[in-house]
């Protein structure tokens, strides 16, 4: 698959769920932007629905702020069917399902 090997959820519960993603030899940082290594939008879906055990019928809105990169560590926030994403503290990414 795609996004095997691509992240590991370190820690999750019903809300939150903490993923370091793996580095930028990883085939999805190679194949996206060659040579600007960036974690693609589309995988931040794969990432919730891995965490939170869901299954992806439609996203309502989605909206990204900044780039995710490889090794960085991020937390997912679930409120509902709304989540956020967070690296360091700093709002990366928001989208609703």
């Amino acid at each position: 698959m795609l996004t095997d090997k691509l992240y590991s959820i370190l820690s999750k519960d019903n809300t939150k769920a903490l993923v370091v993603l793996s580095n930028k030899e990883h085939p999805v940082f190679k194949a996206h932007f060659p040579n600007n290594p960036v974690l693609p939008g589309f995988v931040h879906f794969e990432i919730v629905s891995d965490a939170f055990n869901l299954t992806i019928n439609s996203i309502k809105k989605a909206k990204f702020l900044k780039t995710a990169l490889p090794n960085q560590t991020l937390l997912y926030e679930k409120n509902g069917t709304q989540f956020k994403v967070y690296n360091n503290n700093e709002l990366i990414a928001s989208f609703s399902l």
